[in-house]
């Protein structure tokens, strides 16, 4: 690898947040009956035209100004065509000459050393629709996908290694996610990423020969794809032969990638403009509504919180990794002034039995329940031990949690008579430790202190713990 470069650059299609397809009122439903959704439009049949989607423009604008796009006013659409049994029309309906949107960018983070991808362009255009196989000995097509409305996020060729596509995979998926534009979800298709890849010597700057690598739906299999293809390449040029211009794909079983076709040049696609569509005219109105409904974005959140609520890095990352996380954060800062603890008690606890599913979430409680739970704490109410308990006692109802402290008959023991004989008995029986103690092992406080809450059933409140610990037993060292 100290010989050579690696060079790849991502092309992912993402699936818009639409009821209906792109060019046709099919409904873009998942999950249904094979063929369902389906019509004379999204078919091909003769005399069938296309109609635009407003909403699925509308959403392509507004990713497209996210990453940082230059939209341009006129687009054309067009017609690439190739031959395969899931494009019915035997062409399918992109864009090419003139996009809709170029020159944007996306920063990605790898190892906590920042960097700039840049991205060509980003486009409209129609998905194919799919093939199964394997159903009684043969292969079938489903069409309900076929016509759904996507955008392609062709990315410039900047990007040296699997970990930095990986990155960037993720950071565009969260802004798609954030804006509402796309769902995420790898699983069922609706985000799928190519990853062209090609090595060079180092020090060069002519781009080697790229291999397309096709239709990866995890991050963790990007990264072992591209590096499966890299190693492959680099053991073909060091035996004397020459990478060949391929489509293949990746067996995440083997490891290793196989070639599925030569890789079509977009010549070979035989692109000319789309005769039954107009030019696609985006007017000031559209472009403006669509720049002020991106909201903050996820890396500015995290920023923010940072700086002005003091979360560390992996908290304010941890709780922007879904729209729904970002939401319910903000819920409980509403009614309870401790950020950073409402961040730990989310990350450590909530977000343990929260379950989603492209952009909905369903959280075990809710931010009212959240709040008030760390409230009773701050109060000295219940001790954090006591509250994890109400907090079990919580999920999946509607009940406060103070109905709850008051069914279990919980109370923090705080009164410094009450107390003191708990911490001096503790004391009492652990005469070795407290020898080791005051012989200098300051750290072995935490163990007085979770001693004396085993006592008491974690009811004592740990402040004056350790204060009552601290003066019975001596400064550490004192012997």
């Amino acid at each position: 690898m100290t010989q050579y470069e690696v060079v790849i650059g991502l092309e992912v299609h993402a699936q818009l947040l639409t009821k209906t397809k792109l060019f046709c009122s099919c409904s873009t439903e998942v999950g249904s009956q094979p063929n369902q959704h389906v019509c004379p439009v999204c078919l091909g049949l003769p005399g069938a035209l296309p109609v635009g989607n407003r909403q699925a423009i509308e959403l392509g604008v507004r990713a497209a100004l996210a990453l940082g796009c230059t939209i341009q006013r006129e687009s054309i659409f067009a017609r690439k065509n190739y031959f395969y049994p899931d494009l019915p029309k035997g062409y399918q309906i992109s864009q090419f000459e003139r996009p809709f949107s170029t020159d944007g960018r996306l920063e990605i983070d790898v190892d906590g050393v920042r960097r700039v991808a840049h991205i060509q362009r980003v486009h409209l255009e129609e998905d194919a629709g799919k093939n199964v196989h394997g159903v009684g000995g043969d292969s079938l097509v489903d069409l309900n996908r076929a016509g759904t409305p996507l955008i392609e996020i062709v990315g410039a060729p900047d990007l040296r290694s699997s970990a930095e596509a990986a990155a960037y995979l993720r950071a565009l998926r969260d802004i798609l996610m954030f804006v509402g534009a796309n769902d995420g979800n790898l699983e069922e298709g609706s985000f799928r990423c190519d990853a062209n890849v090609s090595i060079r010597p180092l020090g060069s700057s002519t781009l080697g020969t790229r291999t397309e690598l096709k239709n990866i739906n995890s991050f963790r299999f990007v990264q072992r794809a591209i590096d499966s293809e890299v190693a492959r390449q680099i053991a073909i040029v060091e035996e004397g032969g020459r990478v060949e211009q391929q489509t293949r794909s990746f067996d995440p079983d083997s490891g290793q990638t196989r070639p599925l076709r030569s890789k079509a040049d977009a010549h070979d696609y035989r692109y000319f403009p789309e005769p039954d569509l107009p030019p696609l005219v985006l007017d000031e109105a559209l472009v403006s509504a669509q720049r002020s409904a991106v909201g903050e974005l996820p890396t500015a959140i995290r920023a923010r919180w940072a700086s002005e609520l003091g979360l560390s890095a992996g908290a304010a990352a941890t709780l922007t990794q879904h729209p729904a996380y970002a939401r319910f954060f903000h819920a409980v800062c509403a009614l309870y002034p401790h950020p950073v603890k409402a961040a730990n008690w989310i990350q450590t606890e909530v977000l343990r039995d929260t379950t989603s599913h492209g952009l909905t979430a369903r959280f075990p409680v809710s931010p009212e329940q959240v709040a008030e739970l760390l409230g009773l704490v701050e109060a000295g109410k219940i001790s954090g031990a006591q509250a994890k308990k109400v907090y079990a006692r919580l999920v999946g109802s509607e009940r406060s949690a103070a109905a709850v402290v008051a069914e279990l008959g919980m109370s923090v023991v705080s009164d410094d008579a009450a107390l003191r004989p708990i911490v001096q008995r503790v004391i009492d029986e652990n005469s070795k430790t407290v020898a080791q103690y005051r012989a200098g092992k300051a750290g072995l406080l935490g163990f007085f202190v979770g001693q004396v809450m085993k006592q008491t059933q974690g009811r004592a409140n740990p402040q004056l713990t350790s204060q009552l610990l601290t003066e019975l037993l001596g400064p550490p060292g004192a012997n």
